[in-house]
């Protein structure tokens, strides 16, 4: 069994969207054995990475950064497919957080490595703010854990609202 823990962006273009999938799925297909996909299910990358995981018949482990967070932060577009993936997962872990902030999110980005073999990071390799990405990165990196960067040509993010 391969325990697979993804971090990445949340707001890919969706013209983005099937070639980040298909070297997802190509990571995927190069593990041994059973797939457990680690993912914390947000819009994006990690609901991206979750899909093409049951789709290859991996199993899903969900962590949620707080009790609040479908109530606070999952929007009206990705409800559906949030639990539908809430649905299919073997097991749900919700961090001890009441509320979804930063301190939730990186007490969850902890629990994700808990026991990884391997970090998926759908990630362009601009530095991010605490919690993100790129700190899911380095801190995977540090704790000797392997990364895998999934950037394909062509991939792009929504442009920043200004």
């Amino acid at each position: 069994m391969t325990r697979i823990a993804v971090t990445g962006h949340m707001d890919l273009t969706a013209e983005s969207t099937p070639l980040i999938r298909d070297q997802i799925s190509a990571v995927l297909l190069s593990q041994e054995g059973p797939i457990v996909g680690v993912s914390c299910i947000a819009r994006g990358a990690d609901s991206l990475f979750a899909e093409t995981v049951l789709a290859h018949g991996g199993t899903l482990e969900v962590v949620l950064p707080s009790a609040d967070y479908r109530a606070t932060k999952v929007t009206e577009s990705h409800a559906a497919l949030f639990d539908e993936l809430m649905a299919a997962a073997t097991s749900v872990h919700v961090m001890p957080s009441q509320t979804a902030d930063r301190a939730a999110y990186e007490a969850a980005n902890r629990a994700l490595l808990d026991g990884a073999d391997l970090l998926a990071a759908v990630w362009d390799g601009d530095a991010s703010r605490r919690g993100g990405t790129g700190t899911v990165v380095d801190e995977a990196r540090t704790a000797g854990i392997p990364v895998t960067v999934i950037w394909p040509d062509g991939a792009r993010r929504q442009p920043k609202a200004s």
